[in-house]
């Protein structure tokens, strides 16, 4: 095996760590010169900011068309509810907890790269929500409108999804062919983010070195405060968010636990939803008590849409980068943050670090735009550390649709009650 394979084979995760790492001591080491290095980040910034927009669209048609009308019944809906209630309750605490730990304190990168950004009077709520409706779809793919681009992402997928079922056999085949050009779509952009993700390493190398060199080792430390609010939150998810919806189901939180751990621990040292449904379903119907007529779309549609740690991991992650560059992000941008990190949670894919990506759109979306490069700077210092903040919001997006479809399948009576005995 050749030297390129070996390094293609080893997780991607750790080698944007091993990154981190080695631009901090390069930081450190060779001082200001490492400068010259930076336009190697700057690349990084160009291409995450090439594939946001197209990401977004591809993905999210697919996601929303993938539901199919006469699954849309009660066991649909409920579920759906459930999972964007969840969400945005995740963002919330997330809010808090960014709020409350004051994460991105003591970092200031505001003139780290020489520019800064101009934040401009926030609009209305009300001006923020009429916003979310494009008036001309591809102007909003263009200008890199993140909420627009879901909106209509979302009702394109609908859309396609009954045109899929149509009786008419060619309004059915119509669909049918659209939906495969955007399934190949999304399955294009994810090999591109593959591509993208290889190369981040060398980025983030020359980004943490940059700020690194400039402001000393002293901007570590944050970083471990937003590692510790993301996961305070994440078990304040579990126990009070879960804990509370479960026993007004009258259904026991440690006894969930005890049946889900396997599944849980599977998705926290795999960090991916979609790897770990396997073990998710067997864990559902085995050790839960769930039947498969409930599982067998719950999960996989959770596996896709519901990613409430990632959600709760953007807002704390918005946040950090925000007071690093010393700005205060008012209310209307604090919706924005809940509003998009929960539709973006339904195009987020189930495998490693989607979450970095979604991030991007995230940050796009409340007026810090990678393509600033004291955010990208902000940016990189995350993406070290994604690794270790990947685990746990996995963990909690794995347990969120398990604690859904429980409930879904009690209101059924579609569960085995006595495996929560």
């Amino acid at each position: 095996m050749g030297l390129w394979e070996s390094y293609k084979r080893f997780p991607v995760i750790y080698k944007i760590l091993i990154g981190f790492v080695l631009g901090i001591i390069a930081g450190i080491v060779v001082g200001p010169q490492i400068a010259v290095l930076y336009p190697l980040g700057t690349l990084l910034i160009r291409l995450l900011k090439m594939i946001v927009a197209p990401i977004v669209l591809f993905s999210l048609v697919v996601g929303a068309a993938s539901i199919a009308p006469k699954k849309l019944g009660k066991i649909g809906t409920k579920i759906i509810i459930y999972y964007l209630a969840t969400s945005a309750v995740a963002v919330i605490i997330g809010i808090f907890m960014a709020r409350l730990f004051n994460v991105g304190a003591g970092v200031n990168i505001s003139t780290a790269a020489g520019t800064t950004i101009k934040v401009s009077k926030a609009p209305s709520i009300v001006d923020v929500l009429l916003n979310i409706v494009p008036t001309n779809p591809f102007a909003a793919l263009t200008e890199g409108k993140v909420l627009q681009i879901i909106f209509f992402a979302i009702v394109l997928g609908i859309a396609l999804t009954y045109l899929m079922n149509s009786r008419n056999e060619r309004l059915r085949k119509a669909g049918e062919t659209v939906y495969r050009v955007f399934d190949g779509l999304a399955e294009a952009m994810y090999k591109i983010v593959r591509g993208i993700l290889e190369y981040m390493p060398i980025g983030v190398f020359a980004l943490i070195g940059y700020v690194v060199a400039k402001y000393g080792p002293k901007v570590l430390g944050p970083l471990a405060v937003a590692v510790i609010a993301l996961y305070v939150g994440l078990f304040i998810h579990i126990f009070v968010t879960y804990g509370g919806i479960l026993a007004a189901f009258r259904l026991n939180i440690l006894k969930f636990l005890k049946g889900a751990k396997e599944a849980m621990l599977t998705a926290f040292v795999t960090r991916s939803s979609s790897g770990t449904l396997p073990v998710t379903m067997r864990v559902a119907e085995e050790n839960l008590g769930v039947k498969k007529t409930v599982y067998s779309f719950t999960l996989p549609l959770g596996a896709t849409i519901n990613m409430d740690g990632t959600a709760m991991y953007q807002a704390i992650a918005t946040f950090f980068i925000a007071s690093a560059l010393g700005i205060h992000l008012t209310l209307a941008q604090q919706l924005m943050i809940v509003l998009t990190a929960v539709l973006a949670s339904i195009g987020t894919a189930g495998v490693p670090s989607a979450g970095l990506i979604m991030l991007a759109m995230v940050l796009q979306s409340v007026g810090l735009p990678l393509t600033n490069p004291n955010v990208m700077l902000a940016y990189s210092m995350i993406a070290g550390i994604d690794a270790i903040l990947d685990m746990g919001r996995t963990m909690v997006n794995v347990t969120g649709d398990l604690v859904g479809t429980s409930i879904v399948a009690k209101t059924e009576g579609e569960l085995d009650l006595t495996k929560w005995k």
